[in-house]
């Protein structure tokens, strides 16, 4: 299970890397995902309940990038 969490860091880690060319709404959407995928495989849920928290994450990171992207 380790492994998985570490795997899952890295390929956040590289999606943000690749992100040269997005909005900052979208950046957050990236960040939120991954953060919430996160945050749910570490607590152990089913993968219904990782899918959501990742699907919740993106949300709320594209309204928060968006929203400083607007303050610009």
């Amino acid at each position: 299970m380790m492994k998985t969490k570490v795997l899952v860091l890295l390929v956040a880690a590289g999606l943000l890397g690749g992100c040269e060319n997005m909005t900052t709404g979208q950046k957050g959407a990236v960040a939120g995902a991954a953060l919430g995928t996160g945050i749910g495989l570490a607590t152990g849920g089913t993968f219904g309940a990782v899918v959501g928290a990742g699907l919740i994450g993106g949300a709320a990171g594209y309204i928060g990038g968006s929203a400083i992207g607007n303050n610009k």
